[in-house]
């Protein structure tokens, strides 16, 4: 990944308070996206280690992923497959494969679901997103995939918070480490 779009990510990054009815700061990233010298790098650094595997679709977890996974498909010259969250609004017509996530780091259980003529038996699938914990969302959309018949190439985030052994399970590209964004003040 070019220097300089890691120097932007960082730069662009921001905690913020959700205010006192929350027990945790959110992670901001919307400089991101209103950067255009970051959204015309950020598709083609997730997918350069996957490139030469040829993925044929991108699969990426709503509601980041609905950035990340157009941008991570076109620099790939493939489709994009979004995985829905049950109950946000956004429920998908037809067929639809479900997974249900493990807990994630805030303890939510995520359902996530995936068109059935959006991701096909023998695909060969890039699964993106923006952060990764737990890994409980991506693994969920690893499960749809193998319910499908598609095979997970790996997963390319933004930011990887997780242990060495989760990343090497997901067979994760992370373009940053967590740890070198700001510090998070504490509440």
């Amino acid at each position: 990944m070019p220097a300089e779009l890691s120097e932007r990510l960082v730069a662009l990054f921001r905690w913020i308070d959700p205010g006192p009815t929350s027990d945790h700061l959110v992670s901001d990233v919307a400089g991101w996206w209103r950067d255009p010298e970051v959204l015309a790098g950020l598709g083609p650094a997730l997918v350069a280690p996957f490139r030469a595997a040829r993925p044929t679709v991108v699969v990426a977890p709503a509601v980041t992923g609905l950035i990340l996974g157009p941008l991570a498909a076109t620099a790939l010259g493939v489709g994009f497959a979004p995985a829905y969250k049950a109950g946000d609004g956004r429920l998908p017509a037809g067929p639809v494969s479900w997974a249900q996530s493990r807990p994630d780091f805030r303890g939510r259980r995520v359902r996530l679901g995936v068109r059935d003529h959006d991701l096909r038996p023998g695909d060969r699938v890039l699964v993106v997103d923006d952060w990764l914990t737990t890994g409980a969302q991506v693994r969920a959309t690893h499960a749809i995939c193998a319910a499908r018949g598609a095979e997970v190439l790996g997963t390319a985030v933004v930011v990887r918070d997780c242990p060495p052994e989760t990343a090497a399970e997901l067979r994760l590209h992370a373009l940053l480490d967590a740890a070198r964004l700001p510090t998070r003040a504490t509440h």
